[in-house]
């Protein structure tokens, strides 16, 4: 087992082992969150250029912040979302396009309703409403949900609350800078009920799926050694079995 490819073996094996704990520890830094935000930080009002800015991702942590945000509606981009759940009841929510600043909008879901009738009544309400005046809106700031491809004997419905999906059917959009997570309002507006939209849950400072990958790279590692020491055994066990049969037959 001392014999010099077994002693290069170890070494490379040495090398892989220290690469895969490298890994462990790198998955380890990651797995507690040194700078949690503090409890009930989503609660505090904060303005919604200081959270995200146009075209950015929503990070993870800010999920569900309230924030707050003036601009006009834009006439005639009142849309209705489907399969809205407010607490257990499913309806529709009614959203519009605010313009934040002179090209720069975010989309606004302002509230809910019970059936379609109800909600596009609402949309014609507060399309007919939008006279260019400036409002203060406040709310939660949720990520996008992404888009989905409409039923199709209902090519205009609208299932998912996507910015992309939204942004497809709004006016005046040339040149236009659009925040991706989109705005629940606190307080519906146009006949409709407000929108169900709890505090989110306390994160966790510990994120347990990289804990289970830098225990993962810690057996991968013992793995190497044992692969080193099972291929070396077995390599010094055939040269005993040969050893002893070339000396059983000299002695015949």
């Amino acid at each position: 087992m001392l014999r010099g490819r077994w002693i290069g073996m170890l070494l490379l094996c040495l090398v892989v082992a220290g690469v895969f704990a490298w890994l462990g520890q790198w998955q380890l830094e990651r797995a507690i969150e040194t700078d949690p935000p503090p409890p009930g930080a989503t609660e505090q009002v904060r303005p919604l250029d200081e959270v995200v800015a146009p075209g950015e991702y929503l990070p993870e942590p800010l999920v569900g912040q309230r924030v707050e945000t003036s601009g006009a509606w834009v006439p005639g981009d009142f849309l209705v979302v489907s399969s809205r759940f407010n607490d257990d009841a499913e309806g529709f929510w009614v959203t519009g396009q605010l313009r934040v600043a002179e090209s720069t909008s975010i989309a606004v879901a302002v509230g809910w309703a019970p059936d379609r009738e109800t909600a596009d009544a609402a949309a014609a309400r507060l399309d007919a409403a939008a006279d260019g005046e400036v409002v203060e809106v406040a709310g939660r700031i949720i990520s996008d949900e992404g888009p989905a491809v409409p039923p199709r004997d209902e090519p205009d419905r609208m299932d998912r609350m996507s910015t992309a999906m939204l942004l497809s059917r709004w006016h005046d959009v040339d040149g236009l800078d659009v925040y991706r997570p989109y705005l629940a309002a606190t307080t519906a507006t146009g006949g409709l009920v407000d929108i169900a939209s709890p505090a989110p849950e306390e994160q966790s400072p510990v994120n347990w799926l990289n804990v289970f990958y830098a225990i993962e790279w810690a057996i991968f590692a013992g793995f190497a050694f044992y692969l080193w020491y099972r291929l070396a055994k077995d390599a010094w066990e055939r040269e005993v079995e040969e050893f002893e049969e070339a000396r059983g037959t000299a002695s015949v």
